[in-house]
């Protein structure tokens, strides 16, 4: 026979509020099993629903004082036990999120370096082209390119006409185009092999 038989819920839970050990032990017993094959339908993982049984009769003994007197104990087990299959299923769906958008953050900071190395490269290339100009060339592109300076600030700044800053800045664009008609493919293509 049962041990825990010859006791009623009402009983059990009375002797589990003045902290009888014997009357826990009885429970989990008798509901220990049952308990494990609820878990199963929610977590279908062994070691989580091993872990959500033993969670669920931690609970129980530890808010043992404030237990309802009336209530079965089979139903307060099943309610403590789904509000904690729900609480790790909860946190399972959060884990996952948390880790798809680390992933999406880390593809996204890959794809931004490799952006930031392609335009460093790029610029590096575009800066070689320049340093292949004539003096004057070079100073007048850069100062438009890199400062922003209308050709009549150009004009002032260097102590020349404005048509010489205009014929300057034609020629060295004129290079540069079949500089990089020239070299740029070969450069991507040097570039592109570096990233093997």
């Amino acid at each position: 026979m049962d041990p825990g038989s010859e006791y009623s819920d009402n009983e059990l839970i009375i002797l589990l509020k003045q902290n009888n050990e014997f009357a826990f032990r009885l429970i989990f017993e008798e509901w220990h099993k049952k308990l494990y094959f609820f878990c199963m339908r929610y977590l279908q993982n062994k070691e989580q629903s091993e872990e959500t049984v033993h969670d669920t009769l931690v609970k129980l003994w530890t808010s043992r004082h404030n237990i309802d007197e009336n209530l079965p104990v089979g139903a307060l087990l099943y309610t403590i036990c789904k509000r904690l299959c729900l609480n790790r299923i909860r946190d399972a769906a959060r884990a996952a999120n948390a880790a798809s958008e680390m992933w999406n953050n880390y593809v996204d900071l890959i794809d931004n370096s490799e952006e930031r190395i392609i335009l460093s490269e790029l610029q590096d290339f575009t800066n070689k082209a320049v340093s292949k100009l004539p003096k004057q060339q070079q100073l007048v592109f850069k100062m438009s390119r890199d400062e922003g300076m209308s050709q009549l600030e150009i004009a002032d700044k260097l102590n020349i006409s404005k048509g010489t800053v205009k014929k300057h800045s034609s020629e060295a664009i004129k290079y540069l185009k079949v500089y990089f008609k020239n070299h740029f493919y070969l450069w991507l293509i040097l570039s592109l092999l570096s990233k093997l």
